[in-house]
Parts: C-alpha cells; sequence; structure tokens
C-alpha cells in the first residue's frame, strides 16, 4: 500500500486542480453572462452564443427552483457563484486533504 498511496494521492490533487480550475472558468462565465445581461449584446454573436449555451442549463434549473428576480434584477447568477464557491472550498478543499493525508501517510512509512 505505500507504493500506491502517493500515487493515488497525486490523483487526488490533480483532479482537485483541474477541478478547482474548471469551476473558477465557469464562474468567470456567470459573470460574463451577468455583464452581457446589462448591454444587450447581439444574440447571434458567437460568443454571446457559447456563453448562454453554457450558462442557460445551470441558471435555468436555479431560477426553476428558486425564483429570484427582485426589482427586474435575476439574482440567480449570484446564486449560482454561491454554489461554485461552496464546491471550491468544500470538495477541492476536501481533495487537497485527501491527497496531503495520503502523500504523508506514504512518507511516514
Amino acid at each position: 500500500m505505500s507504493v500506491l498511496s502517493p500515487i493515488l494521492g497525486n490523483l487526488f490533487q490533480a483532479v482537485g486542480v483541474v477541478l478547482n480550475m474548471v469551476l473558477t472558468i465557469f464562474m468567470w462565465i456567470i459573470i460574463i453572462r451577468a455583464v452581457l445581461s446589462w448591454v444587450s449584446p447581439d444574440p447571434y454573436n458567437p460568443i454571446v452564443r457559447f456563453i448562454n449555451q453554457v450558462t442557460d442549463p445551470v441558471l435555468y434549473r436555479v431560477r426553476r427552483i428558486f425564483p429570484l428576480v427582485y426589482g427586474g434584477f435575476d439574482l440567480s447568477p449570484i446564486l449560482v457563484i454561491l454554489a461554485i464557491y461552496f464546491l471550491k472550498v468544500f470538495v477541492v478543499g476536501s481533495l487537497f486533504a485527501v491527497a496531503a493525508h495520503m502523500n504523508a501517510t506514504a512518507i511516514i512509512m
């Protein structure tokens, strides 16, 4: 088990790093989507279409469960960003903690 422990530890760390990057990129796409909603961009622009296609499934589910529109402002992106932060702290942090524990256990053995 001492040979597999650092390998699994590195695997958990790599998964944590990749997940952290994906969540960060998605958070920025959500922020860009919110800013674009204020300026009414061309809906046929390929970048705008990409951003809408990527964010619509998540925002639609959040809007369906929590109708967060107050005074004409859609607050669902804020809820999604909070969920992303939770995932980054809890899931990514847990992956890093498990990786550190497995790598420390391998050093002790």
